[in-house]
């Protein structure tokens, strides 16, 4: 028969030094977490600052007294203001009509898609705004 004896000589338990192990793999997984939640924030926000600032400089565009060129440059202003120059670099308006045939004025904005911070590929976000001419 086996004996196990009755005491240890080092009086730790089997685990010991887990401990530092599990902090740095739990605390590096919760910080990249969030961080790529931080991010996929900072995209989002920059999507949708992009397509308010379209449908507003196509709004303006469509105005009885303004033109394409005002779309365009009241967009790449809005742009400008809120993410700043390099997000306002490729902006245009166009003429189109909708499904039903009713004429609108298009705004189309290409940008950064912001992968870390505000920097990423130039260009791959593009976003639109509608407006009908009144």
């Amino acid at each position: 028969m086996l004996r196990v004896p009755s005491h240890r000589w080092d009086h730790r338990p089997v685990d010991a030094g887990s401990a530092p192990a599990d902090f740095v793999l739990v605390g590096s997984f919760l910080t990249v977490l969030f961080l790529a939640i931080v991010q996929l924030t900072l995209v989002l926000h920059v999507r949708n600052t992009l397509v308010d600032a379209a449908s507003s400089g196509a709004r303006y565009g469509a105005l009885a007294d303004r033109g394409l060129s005002d779309a365009t440059g009241r967009t790449a202003e809005i742009v400008q203001a809120a993410l700043g120059p390099a997000f306002a670099s490729e902006v245009e308006a166009v003429r189109t009509t909708s499904a039903e045939g009713t004429p609108l004025v298009e705004v189309r904005v290409r940008a950064p898609l912001p992968l870390v911070g505000f920097v990423g590929p130039r260009g791959v976000l593009g976003v639109s705004g509608h407006a009908p001419l009144s």
